[in-house]
């Protein structure tokens, strides 16, 4: 190819990134005519698929005319804005992507931001124009008046802009052109976006950007060659970002993107995308180098995470029963694993030997690493997330931090969205009308205020409410915020529960748990409809006696249990209490199983609390 271009698709989550890449793949003649290949063909992990976003970035490259074109395809929820941020220096341009009808979101602001400030240039792309509520023409002047707003300069603020269909499979530049294919997205592409460039006299160097592992590669490591060429079987050596070298190795495999899959190729020049195999130790943030280059590729700031949850080793009675990895040997391997390849994580070690400190960006990031290892057999205890804070330098005032959360609902239900936000601590920003009987609301509301508030907004808006949040900023304490106003029900003793158990004490609050369900003593069965904890006895059974009536024993009708996913679970329990995560189950519980030991640990927080 004479020509190579990178470019990075970044929007808000659900404006129809991954769709716009199978229609390109698709239509740069990437599959064979008759290749059978799924919908959201980028979405290759399991968690990606179910749940219908995009977790990981990826790469992937499609030839155009004589030029050849490096796609990435970027995450759009904010708890995974670390993926964006990363991969931005690999690229010379990006597609914002806008949803005609949503119009600009959280989530575009931040990449949009992030990109503007590194000096790449945007084409626009407003998407899904066939809706029947599309605004194409308000959501371009909102998207002019955000370029401005965060400081784009005049060769970024006259941007390109397309009308497209990603479902449909067409882009034009005026909505009167005839509808046909993605040839104007390709064409603007090639010529909008700055041909990949580097220094061929240079010795080889390249950044690592994203770090994935191989059964049979080991580490592959993916990043951009900034100068030089990459030969198989070369001799390298990687350098960390304070200019300490890792380690010595040779270029066992170099593999270059084509369509959806990874090819091995002998060389490649600056300015390409390639994935290489052969370092042992080497992670995101490195410069993989010529032995004689010295000084390290400066790598891009990355947010810090904001949230923090204790991952620790299950030693409750029924430990070990349904998964192999238990031991917080193999937790905390798989824990600074994860911490390697993703660089919005951190990790460190507790006071507790067998307990970590897990900090991310945001409750559904860490939630998708406890699912991902809980399919891999681990089993863990997790605890309530907690807000990280912070002390101002100069006047010594707690901050914490904040979201901008943007809310779009139903006119009808507005006042019960701004009551439920006002009680925590929320403080309203901008509230306008955005057609079709919906208002749109922005509040800035502190993090740990909308801890476990997504469930409750849903149910407030029968379903039909859509929030986005992104991190603001650390602001001064807001002050207390309510919590969980109902305590739960526990049981004081290990068995199976019995179903005529359970119908007595459903009068006490809703269950957890059905009939049959192995429980143990400090397990958490239901909720309690009054604000204390309540011990009760799930496995008694009914007396029989010898005396027979004419009247019949009236039939057990239970209410169905609640059953929660494990995002509910986790914002559900309080700080003195635990997930369960096994492979197979979810189970809540209290952090103390022992009642007395409890009530001691009650009082003894009771104390230390008056006298503070």
């Amino acid at each position: 190819m004479s020509e190579l271009h990178n470019l990075a698709i970044i929007a808000h989550v659900d404006h129809g990134k991954t769709t716009l890449v199978d229609q390109l793949l698709r239509q740069s003649g990437s599959f064979r005519a008759n290749q059978q290949v799924q919908e959201r063909a980028m979405d290759t992990n399991d968690l990606e698929r179910e749940r219908g976003i995009t977790i990981l970035a990826k790469c992937t490259s499609v030839a155009w005319k004589d030029k050849r074109l490096n796609i990435v395809d970027t995450p759009g929820h904010a708890d995974f804005g670390g993926e964006v941020e990363r991969i931005l220096s690999m690229v010379d341009g990006v597609v914002v992507l806008v949803d005609a009808a949503e119009g600009l979101m959280p989530q575009t602001k931040f990449v949009t931001m992030k990109a503007l400030a590194l000096g790449l240039r945007p084409i626009v792309v407003i998407n899904k124009v066939d809706r029947s509520d599309a605004r194409p023409h308000e959501v371009h002047d909102m998207i002019f008046d955000l370029f401005a707003a965060l400081g784009a300069t005049d060769a970024q603020l006259d941007f390109p802009t397309l009308f497209a269909s990603s479902k449909q499979g067409w882009a034009v530049a005026d909505l009167a052109d005839e509808r046909k294919d993605m040839t104007p997205l390709f064409d603007l592409m090639a010529s909008h976006v700055p041909p990949a460039l580097g220094n061929l006299e240079a010795p080889f160097a390249m950044l690592v950007t994203t770090l994935e592992y191989d059964s049979y590669l080991g580490r592959v490591l993916t990043g951009r060659i900034h100068s030089g060429m990459a030969k198989t079987n070369m001799h390298v050596k990687a350098i960390a970002p304070d200019g300490r070298v890792i380690e010595h190795a040779r270029l066992t495999r170099l593999l270059a993107f084509r369509g959806l899959e990874r090819l091995p190729i002998e060389s490649a020049e600056a300015g390409d995308i390639v994935a290489i195999a052969g370092l042992e130790h080497t992670t995101v943030a490195d410069t993989i180098c010529d032995p004689e280059v010295i000084q390290p590729i400066k790598a891009n700031p990355v947010d810090p995470p904001t949230l923090s949850m204790t991952f620790s080793v299950n030693d409750s009675p029924l430990a070990g029963r349904e998964g192999d990895k238990v031991t917080s040997r193999m937790i905390r391997a798989r824990l600074l694993r994860e911490a390697e390849g993703n660089v919005a994580i951190r990790v460190r070690e507790s006071e507790n030997r067998d307990a970590y400190e897990v900090a991310g960006r945001g409750e559904l990031q860490l939630g998708v690493l406890i699912e991902t290892m809980r399919r891999e057999g681990f089993e863990l205890s997790v605890g309530r997330p907690r807000v990280i804070f912070r002390q101002d330098p100069e006047t010594g005032q707690r901050l914490e931090p904040v979201e901008e959360v943007q809310v779009d609902v139903d006119d009808e239900y507005t006042g019960i969205v701004v009551e439920k936000l006002g009680l925590r601590r929320g403080e309203l920003r901008d509230m306008r009308p955005s057609g079709g009987a919906k208002t749109r609301i922005t509040f800035l509301v502190p993090s740990r205020g909308l801890i476990g508030y997504h469930g409750q907004f849903l149910t407030d808006t029968r379903g039909t409410g859509i929030m986005s949040r992104l991190f603001h900023a650390y602001l001064p304490f807001k002050g207390p915020i309510e919590g969980r106003r109902n305590g739960v029900l526990i049981s004081n003793a290990g068995g199976n529960a019995v179903a005529y158990a359970l119908w007595y004490l459903e009068e006490r609050g809703p269950m957890f748990i059905v009939p049959g369900t192995q429980v143990y003593e400090g397990m958490i069965i239901g909720e309690h409809t009054r604000d204390n904890d309540l011990e009760v006895n799930p496995l008694r059974s009914k007396q029989l006696t010898n005396i027979r009536t004419t009247a019949k024993d009236e039939a057990v009708r239970l209410t169905p249990p609640r059953q929660m996913t494990l995002e509910q679970a986790i914002a559900y329990v309080q700080d003195d209490e635990q997930v369960e995560v096994t492979p197979r189950s979810l189970r809540l519980r209290k952090a103390v199983l022992d009642p007395n030991k409890r009530k001691r640990a009650e009082r003894a927080a009771e104390a230390e609390a008056d006298a503070r």
